[in-house]
């Protein structure tokens, strides 16, 4: 039980303070004016600087098999979700319309940055920390290629400028730095300014996710979507988990992969999925009640899930 609680402890300050998102915009806090600017600083300056902090001259990533691989999962469990959610369709009552693929894809989308991430630095170490981030690299373009493909609507902007967003290049600059070995000649300032930047990455946008789901809360019914809910929490906090288990089992790769795909197994579908169902021409509603159903289960899975994939896969 101890270890329960461990965990317990590691997930209940990331949700508290997606509640404090919540409460700020209800109190008016937070205005949705406001958002836009956060929103720009946090992925433009904040975590491109928590990147550069955890990935600049990080042990793990001095081996060949934690530069290659780790995207290569990232890439494919998120295909796996979406595929095992598109099959799926029927037991939610859907077709393949645009309902149906905003559920296909949320339920698919697991939330990869801002849970995981502090879920890292609690239970694991800046190894774990920095595979996820390189993890996240296949995610990222995963989450723009994949939805082009199943919304099957063109973005506002050509695909190659998505994926040369502040965070991929600061992932790409920051490797290069390490594998060319310039990584150690990094003034001790540039490293603390880093430092201290990225440090406010996770709280910041915890608190943005968590006001723009209080902006969403109103679309919200329960009794009009209980099937999408339900089907949404077996896939994605229920059966994907367990695939994913198994891939981490199995797959002959670094302790630290194993990590981050035993992570990856427990969380939510990603509240990014909302904001993709606007961008893509999706349906809003369904993907805000898959992201607030699996998201409501997961504080109980979260924790579940990470303890028996410690057992599982002897972490």
């Amino acid at each position: 039980m101890n270890e329960f609680y461990v965990v317990l402890s590691a997930v209940l300050p990331v949700l508290a303070i997606a509640v404090a998102g919540v409460a700020m915009r209800k109190l008016d806090w937070l205005t949705e004016e406001a958002d836009h600017s956060l929103l720009r600083v946090t992925i433009n300056l904040l975590v491109p600087a928590f990147i550069f902090d955890k990935v600049l001259n990080n042990p793990a990533l001095h081996r060949t098999e934690n530069l290659f691989l780790p995207p290569l999962v990232g890439f494919g469990t998120v295909a796996l979700g979406i595929w095992v959610s598109w099959l799926a369709l029927r037991l939610a009552g859907l077709g393949r319309d645009s309902v149906g693929r905003t559920f296909a894809f949320s339920s698919g989308l697991y939330n990869y940055g801002y849970i995981p991430l502090p879920l890292a630095i609690t239970l694991f170490n800046r190894e774990t920390v920095g595979v996820l981030i390189v993890h996240n690299l296949g995610t990222e373009i995963a989450f723009w290629l994949l939805g082009t493909i199943v919304f099957a609507h063109a973005p506002n902007e050509p695909l190659w400028k998505k994926l040369l967003s502040p965070p991929l290049l600061a992932i790409v600059f920051t490797l290069m730095l390490n594998l060319t070995g310039i990584a150690p000649h990094i003034p001790e300032f540039v490293k603390t300014t880093a430092h201290m930047l990225g440090a406010c990455a996770i709280p910041m946008g915890l608190i943005l996710i968590g006001a723009m789901v209080a902006d969403h809360l109103a679309e919200f019914h329960s009794e009009q979507g209980w099937r999408v809910m339900t089907a949404s929490c077996v896939l994605r906090v229920g059966l994907i988990p367990m695939l994913f288990l198994v891939l981490a089992k199995f797959l002959p790769c670094s302790i630290e992969l194993k990590r981050v795909i035993m992570l990856q197994a427990a969380m939510p579908s990603a509240v990014f999925a909302i904001i993709a169902a606007r961008h893509f021409g999706g349906d809003g509603p369904t993907a805000l009640r898959v992201v607030i159903a699996t998201s409501a289960v997961g504080f109980v899975t979260i924790p579940l899930w990470i303890r028996v994939g410690m057992k599982w896969l002897g972490l």
